[in-house]
């Protein structure tokens, strides 16, 4: 009789401390759960996934990227996709107007203008990234040295640039073209030295907003070397701004040699950069307009382009500059 009153306390706790187990497996299995969910994930501005989120959301940065990346596409396919060959020419077939046989029509030697104007992309992107990439690493280095040290140092530097920048950009260009010549090689020398002062003066500013700040002060402390301070510590935190610079450098630097080609001071023929076919076109804009539209239109295409990439970065760097 003890034992089975001792069996019926014993077995109701026991049932009781089952439950109680499971109920903290499956509470524990619940809150499991809840933690290997997906919250929703906090982007940090300014870091690269923020960035390129902000500029994937902006239409015109999306319109911007694929009117370049079709152009890019086009130019490095273009031996495959082209019937004719950029220099190509049949005297029975000029002045044509767009036809099947040729798509963007033919010009005065009877050249097909859809060959030259896929080779002639690649004088003008390849003119206006190099150039710009010289003038960004010069520029960057200078602007650094000049605010990170100011005083005697800042004061040359700066008064130095002002010799560039006292000159109209592409009256500075000519003058270096006609004195090194004329060439692609030549064309981005001209260009990238003419660039230089624009991003030298842009590093120099943002450098002096962070020059006193606390992580400088503590590099200075532990005694940093001057040159690991300025490209580990200041380039990084200053180069924002430089990017959306860059951007838009690029569709200047793109338009500036297309005017130099126009000129006769940058691309020579028979190689179809866009700025000499307008220059040959031109004494056949009435009776063919079409010579002058294809080429000026890829022109306003690429500018533009490069311009809306520009303009998304900036927003999104620098949103308080949106509009």
């Amino acid at each position: 009789m003890p034992e089975e009153i001792l069996n019926e306390i014993v077995e109701p706790q026991e049932r009781d401390h089952d439950h109680e187990r499971n109920g903290k497996h499956g509470h524990g299995k619940r809150g499991h759960g809840h933690r290997h969910g997906k919250p929703k994930e906090s982007v940090k501005p300014g870091s690269l996934k923020y960035v390129w989120r902000s500029v994937s959301h902006n239409k015109g940065a999306v319109a911007g990227m694929v009117m370049l990346a079709a152009i890019v596409i086009l130019c490095v396919l273009s031996p495959y996709i082209c019937r004719y060959g950029y220099a190509d020419f049949n005297i029975t077939e000029w002045y044509q107007t767009p036809n099947w046989n040729h798509l963007l029509g033919t010009d005065q030697m009877g050249r097909d203008l859809l060959s030259r104007v896929l080779y002639g992309a690649r004088y003008t992107l390849v003119i206006g990234i190099t150039a710009t990439a010289m003038s960004a690493v010069l520029g960057i280095l200078l602007g650094a040295v000049a605010g990170y040290f100011g005083g005697f140092v800042d004061s040359c530097v700066m008064r130095f640039l002002d010799l560039f920048q006292a000159f109209p950009t592409l009256v500075l260009a000519m003058a270096f073209c006609a004195v090194f010549g004329t060439g692609v090689d030549k064309c981005i020398l001209a260009l990238g030295i003419t660039g230089i002062p624009g991003f030298a003066r842009l590093m120099r500013a943002n450098i002096l907003r962070i020059a006193n700040m606390e992580y400088i002060e503590a590099a200075r402390t532990i005694n940093c070397p001057t040159w690991k301070t300025i490209l580990r510590h200041i380039i990084p935190n200053s180069v924002s701004p430089v990017i959306v610079e860059i951007a838009m450098t690029i569709s200047r630097n793109g338009l500036t040699s297309s005017s130099l080609s126009f000129l006769g001071l940058g691309v020579q023929a028979p190689k179809p950069e866009w700025g000499a076919m307008l220059s040959e076109a031109r004494s056949y804009i009435r009776d063919y307009p079409h010579m002058v539209i294809v080429p000026g239109l890829f022109i306003v295409i690429t500018v533009l382009s490069f311009n809306l990439i520009g303009d998304a970065f900036r927003d999104a760097l620098d949103p308080t500059l949106k509009d």
